[in-house]
């Protein structure tokens, strides 16, 4: 999936929308506890991945996400 400025939204039918940034430095992964770049909307809830663990969960939770907004194209415009 490609990102675009903002981010990239995967809703349930498959469309991609772009998103304003919605995630901050506050926002951490669920599995590392890295920054998140990636929250997932699901059924039970939401999910915040970081750029490795979303793509590493994407292809399972795609079939059941609700929602995918991606901002891990952040990562190449970040000046740090």
């Amino acid at each position: 999936m490609s990102t675009g400025e903002h981010g990239t939204g995967r809703v349930g039918n498959g469309s991609v929308d772009t998103l304003e940034p919605q995630l901050t430095a506050a926002d951490r992964c669920d599995s590392c506890g890295a920054q998140a770049y990636i929250r997932v909307v699901v059924k039970s809830g939401e999910l915040l991945f970081c750029a490795h663990h979303g793509k590493k969960y994407q292809e399972k939770l795609s079939a059941i996400a609700h929602s995918w907004h991606d901002e891990s194209s952040r990562l190449l415009n970040d000046p740090r």
